[in-house]
């Protein structure tokens, strides 16, 4: 359908690809991938039409339609958001013109020979309005713009009302509205939240024709992508299969290696949670102890990753108090649109906490307040003790000085640090040798961010709040992000829609709604579980600040009678028991489960231990049912455990001296 032949583009002394062979055809998901510079956009220009390769030729199969998202932001104008997506392009309008024409032609022509050639012709060009998206329906576009994060009253918005990020939203509802044979997307996942990027993944998976899209957002790569196109240096690799593949073969691990892991990680997790639950109780030491001492023999598996681990050393802030920072009451407004109306919020030292929801929601806002760079109408914020703040938002890159060197810049936000220390955090942010003189004038906006994150580490601040720190990133730089997040001691609170780094560091999820924040312990598969499944936490109770409880017994709220109390604390015991019975049968069957899968997938690193295909594809069936079951358990344990957590907390609660 769209082919390249042994194309090849360089600028001046740099040859970005040299023959590159690449044949797209319907069905095909392509992610092409490479570090920034690599010259993937110049590629997709070159498929596209709109640049000329130096050697090699690009071959399109006729009447091929081909749609093109560039990074480069639209302009608005005066037209509605739904007449800009309905509009048609300018090939299709001529070919309405073209078929007007012919059908005119058609009912004066009086010869019959003649009139069948019209009918021919008319065929012909109906098919190509047809394979050019010339079918166009009003609800077709209000579903896009609606998956797409708009909401209704957005559909008779003039576009230079939106932001630069929900007019490149607007561009891509347009073309996926137009449905071309192929669609080259450069970054569309840039300027989506969460819940965009979810329905725009489904459809890119449910789509008909073939796709190249290029994106740093680890996650939809593996989601989407059916094939690899990645722009190494010095060569072009293409194969079948993800990302998450294309980086175990160009390692040379084996598939069971990736499986072994993600058990093994779930496993590790599962275990770690048994211990930090049951740490303090005497009842469950011995427990504790022989679990540990079982995680400690465990040879823990890692998947290959774009960059190597970087273990950091930054200069350690000073330890905060346990509450970090509070919220209370707080209510915020932009002029008529309330924002937050009696807001109340937490953090404690050691959280990190990811701030999830649709775009408008208000997360930036509450980060903003947060952060203390945001007034409010009404309520307080409050530091806790010892507690100093950091804020990066996209602005900090502006504040970076163009004449000083990425060692100057370093140095001013950590003075007492020798150049040596400093050379050594550069090097994990991906700049080495005589990098580290470069005037941060010359850089790009994704090595600026680096920067900035750095001596934002740099600096000695116990609580981090980031907004999008991953925008600019490629994904080595992303990976180089989150080892730096999760080696900081301190509280962290931040936005991203990057969902492998929101489960590389987050251990709490606040998903940000209509104004109102929702608590969701654990990290963030556990929220997603938990949203999938509409379970629900049970309702927590707080035992409000200067209660009397000095006679020992549990405390009451006011208008509570302590029989009250005392069948609360009964029924939240049997509770208990009957959580924790039903975790430890699961634990049992767990461990049977990996006893199983483990042997079998040592039996596949030696195929030549099965006597035939047969009994090779019947373990493979055995192997791929011990998996699902040992899932649905995984999933069981997860909801039950935070269930116990919570029933654990209320008890305490109840508890208290």
């Amino acid at each position: 359908m769209l082919s390249a032949v042994n194309v090849g583009k360089a600028y001046g002394d740099k040859t970005l690809f040299d023959s590159l062979t690449i044949n797209i055809v319907d069905g095909q998901r392509i992610a092409l991938i490479g570090p920034n510079g690599s010259g993937k956009t110049t590629f997709m220009d070159i498929l596209a039409g709109e640049t000329t390769p130096d050697i090699g030729s690009v071959t399109r199969k006729r009447d091929i339609s081909i749609g093109y998202l560039t990074q480069e932001l639209p302009t608005g104008s005066d037209m509605t958001l739904l007449d800009e997506v309905l509009e048609e392009p300018a090939d299709v309008t001529v070919l309405r013109a073209t078929i007007a024409e012919a059908y005119n032609r058609l009912a004066v022509e009086p010869d019959a020979t003649t009139q069948n050639e019209l009918l021919e012709e008319l065929g012909d060009l109906e098919t190509s309005l047809e394979a050019a998206g010339g079918v166009y329906r009003e609800h077709e576009a209000e579903t896009v713009l609606s998956g797409l994060g708009f909401k209704e009253t957005d559909f008779i918005r003039a576009l230079n009302e939106f932001s630069g990020g929900w007019l490149m939203r607007a561009s891509l509802a347009k073309l996926l509205l137009r449905a071309p044979d192929v669609l080259l997307l450069d970054e569309p996942t840039n300027h989506l939240d969460l819940d965009a990027n979810v329905w725009f993944e489904k459809y890119l998976i449910s789509f008909r024709g073939a796709v190249l899209v290029t994106s740093h957002d680890r996650a939809f790569l593996n989601t989407v992508a059916t094939s690899i196109l990645a722009l190494e240096p010095g060569e072009a690799i293409i194969m079948n299969g993800d990302y998450d593949d294309y980086l175990e073969a160009r390692e040379r691990d084996l598939e069971i290696k990736v499986s072994t892991a993600a058990r093994q990680d779930r496993e590790y997790n599962r275990q770690m949670k048994f211990v930090e639950r049951f740490r303090s109780k005497a009842t469950k030491a011995t427990q504790v102890q022989s679990r540990l001492k079982q995680l400690a023999k465990v040879k823990r598996i890692e998947l290959p990753r774009a960059t190597k681990r970087v273990h950091y050393a930054f200069p350690a802030p000073s330890r905060s108090g346990v509450e970090t920072i509070s919220l209370r009451n707080v209510g915020k407004s932009y002029g008529d649109k309330v924002v937050y109306t009696d807001l109340n919020l937490d953090l404690e030292r050691g959280d990190r906490v990811a701030l999830v929801g649709p775009n408008g929601a208000g997360k930036t806002t509450l980060l903003k307040i947060l952060a203390g760079v945001l007034a409010f109408e009404e309520g307080q914020r409050k530091l806790g003790s010892n507690v100093t703040t950091g804020y990066y938002a996209q602005h900090v890159l502006e504040l970076l000085n163009p004449a000083n060197t990425l060692l100057d810049e370093l140095h001013q936000a950590a003075p007492g640090e020798s150049e040596q220390r400093l050379r050594h955090i550069l090097g994990g942010f991906l700049f080495s040798g005589d990098d580290v003189r470069k005037p941060i004038s010359v850089l790009s906006g994704g090595e600026k961010a680096r920067v900035a994150l750095a001596k934002l580490l740099m600096q000695r601040n116990n609580l981090l709040l980031m907004d999008e720190p991953t925008n600019h990133l490629d994904i080595a730089s992303r990976e180089t992000l989150g080892d730096a997040l999760s080696e900081y001691p301190g509280t962290i609170c931040f936005i991203t829609h990057d969902r492998t780094l929101i489960r590389q560091v987050a251990t709490k999820i606040i998903e940000v709604e209509n104004g109102h924040p929702a608590f969701y312990p654990g990290d963030y598969d556990s929220y997603l579980y938990r949203k999938e499944s509409g379970a629900t936490l049970p309702p927590a109770i707080v035992v409000p600040r200067g209660t009397d409880t000095s006679n020992g017994s549990a405390p009451a709220r006011p208008g509570q009678k302590r029989s009250d109390v005392e069948e609360m604390r009964r029924e939240l015991t049997r509770e208990s028991k009957r959580l924790t019975t039903r975790v430890d049968e699961i634990n049992a069957s767990l461990e049977t489960y990996g006893v199983k899968i483990a042997k079998l997938e040592k039996k596949f690193a030696s195929p030549e231990k099965f006597k035939d295909s047969d009994q090779l594809a019947a373990s493979g069936e055995q192997y791929q049912g011990l998996k699902n079951e040992e899932q649905t358990l995984m999933d069981e344990w997860e909801s039950l455990s935070l269930e116990a957590e919570n029933v654990d907390k209320q008890l305490e609660a109840l508890n208290v001296d």
